[in-house]
């Protein structure tokens, strides 16, 4: 008996000593169930520190990007972290926070998942009274003059400036070469013009891929005629495999790249500067080479 007892000492003095050396992570939504543009309060603690360092996200880019952060503050000690996030949703609908992870010492802990309902406080079936009953006036071809004036007169204007505007397309005056740039070299543009903004070097991962996957959805949905706009990254991929219109190279690309765009927007994977310009590159002339996809396309409708 005195052995069983021993044991259980020795059991309970183990577990003490390892809950003193673990960390503790824990989280808190303020509300689940919103109206829209109201404020959420999402705190996130870690305790038993020890002066190891907290990993996570950069500020304003924990949550997700569909949530619009107006604080985000951060409170270290030797023993204790904090982050503090309020934020705003302006669409209704349900939206989860998903779980988010905070490394220590190359260990990860990660909170659990939040869902939140954004509901509109307008009730559209509420009917509105008036105070007093409305009083009939008697109006005469003056009173409707003065109510209406401006209406005559824009509709005379607008009337005249179409006549003049015919009469002009009419003569020639528009008759100029107003064929849109091609689609390759607009979307080339839109890929110089996210690169100015220089994400990749300021490690703003998220926005990056957001926009970089924005541009090639577009573009695919354009070029290629299928609807990458409305599609999910693997519904996307599964179109893909299952059409001829994209080469294999071409298609690989997309398939990476998409992919890992949707573990950095939910924070699973954190890319390096590196990764993120030969990401870019590989976009830049999968755009490039498209017309080869194209020109392919169009011998197999001829044969």
């Amino acid at each position: 008996m005195n052995l069983i007892s021993k044991k259980i000492k020795i059991f309970f003095f183990f577990l003490l000593s390892v809950l003193a050396f673990a960390q503790t992570l824990s989280s808190n939504l303020s509300k689940d169930k919103i109206a829209l543009g109201e404020k959420v309060t999402f705190r996130v603690s870690v305790n038993n520190l020890k002066g190891r360092d907290v990993i996570s996200m950069p500020k304003n880019q924990l949550m997700p990007f569909h949530f619009e952060e107006t604080k985000d503050d951060i409170t270290k000690t030797f023993d204790n972290y904090s982050r503090t996030i309020e934020f705003q949703i302006f669409d209704e609908g349900k939206y989860t926070i998903p779980p988010l992870e905070f490394s220590i010492d190359g260990e990860v802990l990660k909170t659990i998942p939040y869902e939140i309902t954004v509901y509109n406080p307008v009730n559209a079936d509420e009917q509105i009274s008036d105070i007093m009953n409305n009083k009939q006036v008697e109006l005469g071809w003056k009173d409707y003059w003065e109510m209406y004036k401006w209406y005559v007169l824009g509709t005379f204007i607008v009337i005249a400036l179409l006549f003049v505007f015919l009469g002009m397309f009419k003569n020639g005056v528009f008759r100029k070469n107003n064929k849109e740039k091609p689609l390759v070299h607009k979307t080339l543009l839109d890929l110089k013009n996210l690169e100015k903004k220089k994400y990749a070097e300021n490690g703003n991962f998220r926005m990056f891929y957001v926009e970089l996957i924005d541009i090639t959805r577009e573009f695919l949905t354009k070029q290629y005629h299928i609807p990458a706009d409305v599609l999910l990254t693997d519904d996307l991929i599964d179109l893909m495999k299952h059409t001829n219109k994209i080469s294999i190279e071409n298609e690989k690309v997309v398939e990476e790249i998409f992919l890992r765009g949707d573990l950095v927007k939910f924070a699973k994977t954190f890319p390096t500067k590196e990764l993120m310009q030969k990401d870019f590159g590989e976009i830049y002339d999968f755009v490039e080479r498209s017309t080869v996809d194209i020109e392919a396309e169009h011998l197999r409708e001829v044969h």
